[in-house]
């Protein structure tokens, strides 16, 4: 029988926090705004788009203690055991003068209104200690989850590039205390599972996978919360009742990634920072996909497997994975099943996964050099916005023919889905626009989309037969210009 605690544990800025009164879904903000006053941290979307709540949260991973911003909006207060929560009080140095990162926005004129500046100064100020001479790109992208509507983000760009002449990063007060905050988050890892309230109106922290597996054995119908990239909108905009709640983003033995034998093992917990440089020193399209789901706090919080998991029919990660011939591994209690990712996807809002079962892991086999992939995002706007269609095409061409062919997409069907019919109307003809062409209309078999605000039907559909020719232009040199239909023609 596991040992059991019966609070919470974390570090805000400076102080030991212990918590036996929170609620399942009792996030962040509210916690930090409404229980310790501490109004830095701005609400606009609630939902993890605009970045105005932006905090760090620290963590110890592998003995080394990682700091990244979050949405405090979308974290709940029951995710934090173990943590160091940073927020922009915390930045005010003993002598009351301003952070560098502070001093630079207000230098260069980086805020006007001011209300989303404190989550552009936390992103900022998480980018600088893991970067302090950024590159034009790095800025960009640290700033995807953060949105200005007054300065048009130049006079803030200006200041990123500046901050280090304000001051060094090692000689910032997380800097100087990270052996300190290291041990102080050690001290309070204690092994014990963490279960607050009762019966439905409840939340658990399991100690580990094993005792994750035994807590479903007794709950399960539990929600399980890694990252709350989506959960968290459950609460703030569906006001859905949760409880009872189990958060697994603690447990170290779900963030783990491997490779053997060919094949990319990831934990369910792998957050997409974590997975994307692993992944695209292996299938570079993977890493390029990871940069455009969500802002940086988005990626700092949510998990590969909770993307699988989910079971959307828009989630990002799937169809890539569905065509690199991907596995997962589902476990419930101590027995553990494998099948195909593409057969964990049943129908809208249904998957293949028992009461009392979770993703432990997905397998995802290393395509060899000579084999053509590519996964295509279509979204209303480029950063930080959710996909209309994503194509992904995994292709093997010999003596100029198809010799396989793997075409997954989603936001096409009530699940991520193969398009077999495009796959047999390619398969072992010639790699050219002919054949191309001829396989167009498998789409209309294998697919009927719906319209919605994302897009139309008509668009999706034109859409994924665009992306088909793309992805013939991108891998075979015809030696002519090659056009691609545009939606007024359809």
């Amino acid at each position: 029988m596991t040992d059991i605690r019966r609070e919470i544990r974390f570090l805000l800025n400076g102080d030991e926090v212990a918590l036996a009164d929170v609620r399942p879904d009792e996030t962040l903000l509210d916690f930090l705004r409404l229980r310790r006053s501490l109004r830095g941290s701005k609400e606009g979307c609630a939902e993890g788009d605009c970045g105005a709540c932006t905090v760090l949260v620290g963590r110890v991973s592998n003995g080394e203690l990682i700091y990244e911003g979050v949405n405090a909006c979308i974290r709940f207060v029951g995710s934090l055991d173990g943590c160091h929560v940073v927020t922009i009080e915390h930045l005010k140095r003993p002598d009351g003068s301003l952070h560098p990162v502070q001093q630079a926005m207000v230098d260069f004129h980086g805020s006007q209104c001011g209300f989303c500046t404190p989550g552009f100064v936390m992103s900022l100020y998480a980018l600088w200690m893991r970067s302090p001479e950024p590159s034009d790109r790095e800025i960009e992208t640290a700033l995807q989850g953060n949105l200005c509507r007054c300065t048009g983000y130049e006079a803030i760009m200006r200041a990123a590039r500046s901050v280090s002449s304000y001051g060094q990063v090692t000689e910032d007060a997380l800097a100087r205390e990270r052996d300190e905050i290291r041990a102080r988050l050690a001290a309070m890892h204690d092994g014990k599972r963490v279960e607050i309230g009762e019966g439905n109106d409840r939340l658990v922290v399991p100690a580990s996978v094993d005792d994750l597996a035994e807590v479903l054995a007794d709950e399960p119908t539990a929600t399980i919360v890694a990252g709350s990239t989506d959960v968290g909108l459950w609460v703030t905009k569906f006001m859905r009742d949760i409880a009872p709640v189990i958060f697994t983003g603690g447990l170290e033995e779900l963030q783990r990634i491997d490779e053997a034998h060919g094949s990319i093992t990831i934990g369910a917990g792998v957050s997409y920072t974590a997975a994307r440089n692993f992944l695209a020193r292996r299938v570079s399209a993977l890493g390029l996909l990871i940069d455009r789901i969500g802002g940086d706090q988005v990626r700092n919080m949510g998990t590969i497997g909770g993307n699988i998991a989910n079971g959307s029919p828009i989630g990002d990660t799937p169809p890539p994975l569905i065509a690199l011939g991907a596995t997962l591994t589902l476990r419930k209690g101590a027995e553990r099943r494998t099948l195909p990712l593409e057969h964990f996807f049943i129908d809208y809002g249904k998957q293949d996964r028992q009461p009392g079962e979770f993703v432990e892991a997905v397998h995802v086999p290393i395509p060899p050099p000579e084999a053509h992939f590519a996964a295509y995002k279509i979204t209303k706007r480029r950063d930080e916005d959710i996909t209309a269609v994503l194509g992904a095409f995994h292709l093997h061409v010999a003596d100029g023919k198809v010799s396989s062919v793997r075409i997954a997409l989603g936001g096409m069907a009530a699940t991520p889905k193969r398009a077999r019919a495009v796959e047999a109307a390619l398969l072992g003809r010639p790699w050219n626009a002919e054949t191309v062409e001829a396989a167009l209309p498998a789409f209309d078999e294998d697919f009927q989309p719906i319209s919605d605000m994302r897009a139309s039907a008509t668009y999706r559909m034109l859409a994924a037969k665009n992306l088909l020719r793309r992805f013939l232009a991108e891998t075979r040199d015809t030696g002519k210009p090659f056009t691609v239909k545009r939606y007024e023609e359809a």
